[in-house]
């Protein structure tokens, strides 16, 4: 493995993609921490129900959302704003039109979804900053603060709207710079950083919780077995995880035989590769984003309605407690739920049938038994409806894993979070897609892939 390491680096041009990659996830890594003026210590800004909430959003935004940093608001618009026009592409006749031009359209896209970013950018700045700061004065620093009121100016708003929506495209430049000059993809690395930065917080505080224990302690069950059982759990849960995003259902295909002078070309055998889990993340991130809302909205009724009918006001916290605590039958069984229809949904939207099946039919290539057209459209669709069922029920398991082992071990959510959820899935992807990157420069050149014996 060492010696692979070093004829990695034994490359000019690798080595040059390598280091301005790290450099520029360095530069993500110091804005990471840098605070916005006006805040004058390092204290969260929420509750405890808002702070989970945010945590959640946080792990594909790639940064911390619970305080005020330049980055506050992460690549969260970059990514709202390809996720829509993605969705248009597909309902949207003009947007799809342009998907299907190339490259020319592949950049004009491109070109309206910085647009889109730029104005989600403004909105979320804006909301975020008075939903946390309005009316917190103690949470500002002397000399930000309006003549005769305790909430920030209004110039000071607008100056750190304007440096969240540039720390925000800020970080859509690196991605797209890593993308172009550097190794991977710029904008799931910069995510994957943010979820791997978590890591010695939470192993810190597994040690803590360890320590407390070995000595008599009380508040921690974390004893040596326990410790030994979480290694193993996450070894077979990383191993799971590896093995399903790299599973695939390979369907024969034949192509047509067809006479080239007096040569014959043709009639050979090949598989059209189906991925098990072909949405990716993202139904867990629709799931856990949608209920997330109900939660808030009920807590929120509850406060509000609870002041004039007790009664309305007990049902509609004893709503959002079950809905917030991800501990509860309610909230698990709510999850999976929205984890199988956003698999389907998102399966629906990114694989098409019947355009697979007439780019089949183009290329001169079909599946035995099966004629061309609709019938080998519905042989995909019926094929996809299958393997998607089983990709979501591993999502639904994968994304359970870390509320199972925090309660059944006691061990703290930071720490039982590495054990499936979106952030393992990014990781895993990520780390896959870097290594076939590296694995390409290196066959170019006639050395062995980093995965090869």
């Amino acid at each position: 493995m060492w010696e692979k390491f070093r004829v990695v680096f034994s490359i000019p041009e690798l080595r040059q993609k390598i280091i301005l990659t790290l450099a520029l996830l360095a530069i993500y890594r110091v804005g990471y921490h840098i605070r916005l003026p006006v805040l004058k210590d390092s204290s969260t800004l929420m509750g405890d129900q808002l702070q989970s909430f945010l945590d959640k959003v946080a792990v594909f935004a790639a940064t911390d959302l619970r305080t005020l940093t330049i980055f506050g608001l992460g690549i969260a618009p970059y990514i709202s704003a390809s996720i829509i026009f993605q969705l248009l592409g597909t309902v949207w006749g003009p947007i799809e039109q342009l998907r299907k031009e190339g490259p020319a359209g592949r950049k004009k896209i491109n070109e309206y979804t910085r647009y889109l970013t730029l104005f989600i950018c403004v909105i979320q700045s804006w909301m975020y900053l008075r939903f946390t700061v309005t009316g917190e004065s103690q949470k500002i620093a002397e000399g930000f603060w309006a003549n005769g009121s305790n909430e920030l100016s209004f110039g000071w708003q607008i100056t750190c709207v304007a440096i969240m929506t540039a720390g925000s495209m800020f970080l859509m430049w690196l991605g797209e710079q890593i993308d172009e000059y550097g190794i991977g993809n710029g904008i799931s690395l910069l995510i994957m950083a943010g979820i791997l930065a978590q890591a010695p917080m939470a192993l810190w505080e597994l040690r803590q919780n360890i320590t407390s224990n070995l000595s008599g302690g009380s508040g921690s069950n974390i004893g040596p077995d326990v410790l030994l059982i979480l290694a193993c759990l996450f070894v077979a849960v990383v191993f799971a995880v590896v093995f399903i995003t790299m599973a695939q259902r390979r369907i024969q295909m034949q192509s047509a035989k067809h006479v080239r002078g007096r040569r014959v070309m043709g009639g050979t055998k090949q598989f059209l590769p189906l991925k098990l889990n072909q949405s990716g993340v993202m139904p867990i991130i629709f799931a856990g984003s949608l209920l997330m809302f109900p939660a808030l909205i009920f807590g929120f009724m509850a406060q509000g309605l609870g002041q004039y009918w007790e009664g309305l006001g007990t049902f509609f916290n004893t709503l959002s407690s079950g809905l917030s605590d991800q501990g509860t039958f309610i909230y698990s069984a709510c999850y999976i739920a929205l984890i199988f229809f956003f698999c389907y949904f998102w399966t629906s939207i990114m694989f098409n049938p019947k355009e697979m099946s007439q780019q089949l039919q183009d290329s001169g290539a079909f599946i035995p038994g099966y004629r061309p057209g609709k019938r080998t459209a519905d042989y995909l669709e019926k094929v996809m409806m299958r393997i998607t069922y089983v990709g979501a029920a591993f999502l639904a398991l994968v994304a359970i894993v870390p509320t199972v082992i925090a309660s059944q071990f006691g061990v703290p959510y930071t720490v039982a979070s590495f054990y499936g959820g979106t952030g393992l899935l990014i990781a895993v992807s990520v780390g896959f897609d870097l290594i076939q990157k590296i694995d390409s420069h290196l066959l170019m050149r006639n050395y062995k892939g980093l995965l090869e014996q």
